[in-house]
């Protein structure tokens, strides 16, 4: 395709998006699943056929989307899901990928290698369409996070299942020892140059904090976290997720302007929305309704295959985490297996299925036909379900203190701002103080109508309302940081190990005991 013709395609495209934005707030049904139909209608529009590049999406447009849900992710909240979604991300997909293995080799009779990597692009959850749902419907916090972190580690594990998969088919033959030992410097090497990129990468924030080249240093962290660890041979997209995670908590701290920080977050809002827009538009264009009639049995089979390799994976290992962590309620494991939506990425992996696998254009077909009706399905059902559930009541004492907190946060925010123009010398000390005053009223008000919130008597105060849930997780928060000062100062020797380990073990009885629900 010309320059003249790819103008034309994307001009095309970027006006059907915007038609298509507006037509899907208007009617109430989901972005994604209006941009794949109207692919499905567009086809004729455009100039020439265009088609799903895997190529662009693994190396382009999936280091994107991965960094960009990455510097959003609240560490601190991380920290507290990190068992449940340590579960669905690890052994969750492993178990996942091999039920529906088994159950398509043996309906459709293909090669294991076949099935095996058409196992784990359907284990492959796509957060995108789940977390536009949480954004119209109200759901509680913790379950949020542990959508998105799963999706977000969920991405790294099966793309290195599916490269050690295809090592194997290309090897011959791999030990159990041998593929247990690749998996672990894949994970551990990615993991390594995440931290590395990222680190590096914090001081350059500070040192240029201005909105347009910290763009352009996010951008670099982002594509080449990746590519150093395509290069090295280790997990790209486990990289990214750590340099992400790491700007995201250390670059973008307190020391980096309000301003610059705004700027930056909207940046990769918007590109993340237009990479999102072109994939799922260009999926409906890819998808061939003739194949797709023709191969609806084998795609049926494979939508309850990957759903029963789902059930199989959630509830069982959420009833495991009851042992060793807070249990996920069950309306919770509901959204979890209905969420299991599919996407771009496992539309990529499956175009770059080496050419020598057998059965490789069937599994394509099977792919595509189930990431376009798992996209229809489940995508359009899932507000409807995820409301009927009322995973989240948003009362009129919640509105209150969540009013409250924004006046207390953006009181704040203000101020800080202002002590940041005094000391560059841009604000004269007169008009600072006099701003700073007006801001301090609102803040005042703000903290002590919290505090009579937070302090009224039990008797008045009931232990699942939503201002002692919102108290709790202030808590948790503290608990947390109190816990990352001990783990630093074990790790520059100021404290020993044994004087630590009764307080941390103290601090997890507390979180344990916590309901940030």
């Amino acid at each position: 395709m010309n320059v003249a013709e790819l103008v034309t395609v994307s001009i095309i495209l970027l006006l059907v998006a915007t038609c298509v934005a507006l037509l899907t707030r208007w009617l109430r049904v989901p972005y994604v699943a209006g941009l794949v139909l109207a692919g499905l209608a567009i086809t004729e529009l455009l100039p020439r056929p265009i088609g799903l590049n895997d190529s662009l999406i693994l190396n382009l447009f999936l280091p994107i989307l991965v960094f960009e849900a990455a510097i959003n992710t609240d560490l601190s909240r991380l920290r507290s899901t990190i068992k449940p979604i340590a579960l669905l991300a690890g052994p969750g997909i492993v178990i996942s990928s091999g039920i529906t293995a088994a159950l398509l080799k043996w309906e459709l009779g293909l090669n294991w290698t076949a099935v095996l990597l058409a196992g784990v692009i359907l284990a492959i959850t796509d957060t995108v369409s789940v977390i536009a749902v949480f954004k119209e419907v109200a759901v509680p916090p913790r379950l949020s996070t542990i959508v998105e972190g799963e999706s977000l580690f969920n991405d790294g594990v099966a793309l290195v299942l599916f490269s050690l998969i295809v090592k194997i088919h290309d090897v011959g033959s791999l030990t159990i020892l041998s593929g247990l030992q690749e998996l672990f410097v894949v994970i551990v090497g990615g993991t390594l140059v995440g931290l590395a990129v990222g680190y590096l990468s914090t001081s350059l924030f500070v040192r240029s904090d201005e909105p347009l080249s910290t763009i352009l240093l996010t951008l670099a962290v982002a594509l080449g976290a990746f590519k150093i660890g395509q290069s090295f041979s280790v997990s790209g997209v486990v990289a990214v997720v750590v340099a992400g995670l790491i700007v995201g908590s250390i670059g973008l701290s307190s020391q980096i302007s309000a301003s610059t920080r705004l700027t930056l977050l909207s940046f990769w809002e918007s590109i993340s929305f237009g990479v999102n827009s072109f994939i799922f538009l260009l999926i409906g264009i890819e998808v061939d309704l003739l194949t797709l009639w023709r191969t609806l049995p084998a795609v049926l089979l494979a939508i309850v295959a990957y759903q029963v390799g789902r059930i199989l994976c959630v509830y069982p290992l959420l009833a495991i985490l009851r042992w060793f962590d807070r249990p996920i309620p069950w309306r919770w494991q509901h959204v979890l297996f209905l969420g299991n939506i599919k996407g771009s990425l496992s539309m990529g992996l499956a175009l770059s299925i080496p050419a020598t696998v057998t059965g490789r254009e069937q599994i394509i077909a099977i792919v595509f036909g189930t990431v376009l009706l798992s996209l229809l399905g489940q995508g359009v059902s899932l507000p409807w379900i995820v409301k009927r559930l009322r995973l989240s009541q948003f009362s009129e004492s919640r509105q209150q203190v969540e009013e409250l907190q924004a006046q207390l946060i953006t009181g704040k925010a203000a101020q800080d701002e202002l002590d940041s123009l005094l000391k560059s010398g841009i604000l004269p000390k007169a008009i600072y103080e006099e701003m700073r005053s007006a801001y301090q009223v609102r803040v005042a008000g703000a903290e002590k109508a919290l505090r009579e919130l937070y302090n009224r008597r039990p008797d008045e105060f009931d232990l699942k309302s939503d201002g002692h849930r919102k108290l709790e997780a202030i808590r948790r928060r503290l608990l947390l940081a109190e816990k990352g000062a001990l783990n630093e100062a074990i790790r520059k020797q100021i404290l020993s190990e044994e004087v630590v380990q009764q307080r941390l073990k103290n601090i997890d009885e507390q979180l344990l005991a916590l309901e940030d629900d």
